[in-house]
């Protein structure tokens, strides 16, 4: 395609500007400060270097972009509806409306060619380098199958979050020269100035991170395009652009202004606007004839390019049956229909800690789910998560299969989503359950986004003895399971921890949780009727009784056991319930779980090693919570037990004592 005239790429761009302003307008609410100050890379990157096709989103061999700065989400609206994804102008004009296609950040499977969710500062960024690392790995798999990269905008709220600091690293680390970030570097926050708070020499930081670096005038085409011709032909670091740019380009009254950032333009300054820019007032989402012209020529080439990389593709698939099944083994995530028998094997029936058990269902599981990569914030020793035999990812072996993310446990669950997001892998991550909480904001964009990742935490209790309250879990269990979307398993024994890992790899749409015990567990003793799939209800019965219930999770299950002994031999009848998950117990029929947790019972009684407010609206406010209501303390594990009321005799005799 012939190089276009500098009026008529002046004309696209502005396009893009005035599109994106003209909707923040009509929305009364919206970001225009950013895409206006990126128009002009955007509009260089996607023409071209960004490899896609509008028709097929998801071909495999595609550029992704990440627009990590999301509340330019605008910016991104324009230039797929501009390159005929399907995104009327309609949808334009809906900008923030309830049920429209282009909401307030961009939202994956909501927009087509939306690649992840972004809006948290820094979540975009730290996504993209889980993208670029999956497309490394793939490649390594792979040789001479897939040549594409991952390209981003970033802004000064993305490079000042801890997450991206983390992510950064460990791509410099990695040497991911497939990444190539455009760094906004327009010097305006909400508040003002960065110079109130930021003054660091960012090249610099990247640099010393590993990573290759440039600046450029982020207006400048010639500039940018040189610039990412350069990142593209770099192999062994990613790419850092620093684009110095205005905020609000072209914006005769608010450029260069914090008001720009976040408030609409206002009728007036939009006329001015568009008077600047020699854009007519009327109508409002003007498209010229020869921008759409041109952007017909652009969008036909890179469907050749498609085309192209698929006969290459079907001839590889035709030569190489073999090699092709295994692609297609990663493509669809696959397991086998019996993997939850296999784990069951695996894990055997003797005594051990439930991260333990995990482990031997992480090696059976991953022998037979190529798809299966994981690893941990350095706590390998501790979680059991590395997949034994399958190397590990380093920049030397990237088709490795144990991920080591180092002490960033925040970059590691926005990385497993990026891994997750590429399409082709089943990730893993694993820490102490008390650092979940580094993890929040990732684990809750996994949710959103519906991401495939299985987030492992051990030591899920104050049972993990003497490192004391600073180390030992108590809000964590309700704080987790109140995500919307997630799915939290606490297995009793190797029964359930089989069955939590045979759900999390062959059943779950969506993320997956399990909180393991760093103390041996013994096997529960179940009834004839009991069948290992009852696991995935969330809840059954143990053992029955008509006194009493006792509900019970993870290593408490086996204390709930203990006591209906004692119990028994005071003369009181209980039945014991396990709930290795909540969530999908309340998923049941309400007949079902009403068979397992009758809700006229006498008595009900919750015994599990976290706060428990949180079970009232399952057993009912007047239940008897046998919970962690305070921090723990250092001590080891038997006389923490004793000195909160954990044990099967204090259990039992509260049980008593409300009995009467």
């Amino acid at each position: 395609m012939a190089e276009p005239s500098k009026e008529l790429r002046t004309l696209c761009v502005n396009t893009v500007k005035m599109l994106c302003a003209d909707a923040i307008e009509r929305a009364k609410s919206g970001h225009p400060g950013a895409p206006l100050g990126c128009a002009d890379m955007a509009f260089v990157l996607w023409t071209k270097f960004l490899r896609f096709d509008p028709t097929d989103p998801s071909w495999q061999d595609r550029d992704r972009f990440v627009l990590s700065n999301g509340h330019a989400s605008m910016l991104l609206y324009s230039l797929l509806h501009l390159f005929q994804f399907e995104l009327p102008m309609a949808e334009i004009m809906r900008f923030r409306q309830l049920g429209s296609m282009t909401p307030g950040h961009p939202e994956a499977g909501h927009t087509p060619g939306v690649e992840t969710t972004t809006g948290p500062l820094g979540q975009g960024f730290a996504t993209g380098v889980g993208m670029a690392l999956a497309q490394r790995m793939m490649q390594a798999r792979f040789p001479g199958i897939l040549d594409h990269n991952v390209y981003g905008i970033v802004s000064d709220g993305d490079i000042m979050e801890g997450v991206a600091a983390e992510a950064a690293s460990l791509a410099g680390h990695l040497g991911l020269g497939n990444l190539v970030y455009l760094y906004d570097d327009n010097r305006i926050t909400i508040e003002g100035p960065t110079s109130l708070t930021f003054s660091e020499d960012v090249s610099a930081r990247f640099a010393a991170c590993g990573w290759h670096t440039l600046e450029i005038d982020g207006h400048d085409h010639d500039q940018i395009e040189k610039a990412l011709e350069t990142a593209r032909s770099e192999k062994e670091r990613p790419s850092l652009v620093v684009a110095r740019t205005t905020i609000g380009h072209g914006s005769p009254g608010k450029a260069n202004t914090n008001g720009v950032h976040g408030e609409p333009l206002g009728a007036d300054e939009l006329k001015k606007t568009k008077q600047t820019l020699g854009w007519p007032f009327e109508p409002a989402f003007h498209v010229p004839p020869d921008v759409r012209t041109f952007f017909d020529g652009v969008v036909r080439e890179k469907k050749r390019a498609r085309q192209d990389w698929l006969t290459r593709f079907e001839k590889w698939r035709a030569q190489d049956p073999p090699r092709a099944k295994v692609w297609d083994a990663h493509w669809q995530r696959e397991a086998p229909p019996d993997l939850d028998s296999q784990l069951l094997r695996a894990v055997g029936t003797e005594p051990a800690a439930t991260r333990v058990l995990s482990g031997k269902a992480i090696q059976a599981a991953a022998a037979v789910v190529p798809a299966m990569v994981g690893g941990a914030a350095d706590l390998d020793p501790s979680t059991k998560t590395g997949i034994k035999g399958g190397g590990s990812v380093s920049r030397e072996n990237l088709a490795g299969r144990t991920l080591h993310f180092g002490i960033r446990e925040h970059a590691m669950g926005a990385i497993s989503n990026g891994l997750s997001r590429y399409g082709s892998f089943l990730p893993h991550t694993a820490t102490f359950l008390i650092f979940s909480d580094y993890m929040r904001p990732a684990m809750r964009l996994a949710c959103m986004m519906k991401e495939r990742v299985t987030f492992v935490f051990t030591h899920d209790s104050i049972f993990l003895g003497e490192d004391g309250p600073t180390h030992q879990p108590v809000e964590q269990l309700p704080g987790l399971r109140s995500i919307p979307g997630i799915t939290l398993f606490r297995p009793a024994d190797g029964v359930e921890v089989a069955m939590s890992w045979a759900w999390a790899i062959g059943q779950a749409q969506a993320p997956t949780v399990l909180c393991l015990t760093r103390q041996s567990v013994p096997p529960i003793e179940r009834p004839g009727s009991f069948q290992p799939r009852d696991v995935w209800k969330g809840g059954y019965v143990v053992s029955d009784g008509s006194d009493a219930v006792l509900v019970a999770t993870g290593s408490e299950v086996s204390v709930a056991v203990e006591a209906k002994k004692l119990l028994a031999a005071r003369g009181v009848s209980v039945r014991v319930v396990s709930i290795p998950s909540r969530e999908l117990f309340e998923r049941q029929p309400p007949e079902y779980r009403d068979s397992v947790i009758p809700p006229t019972h006498p008595l009900l009684c919750v015994i599990e090693a976290a706060r428990g407010r949180d079970w009232c609206a399952l057993v009912g406010k007047d239940a008897l919570l046998c919970t962690q209501e305070t921090f723990g303390a250092s001590a080891p594990q038997k006389d923490l037990a004793s000195h909160f009321g954990l044990t099967p005799e204090a259990v039992a005799e509260k049980i008593l004592a409300r009995l009467g």
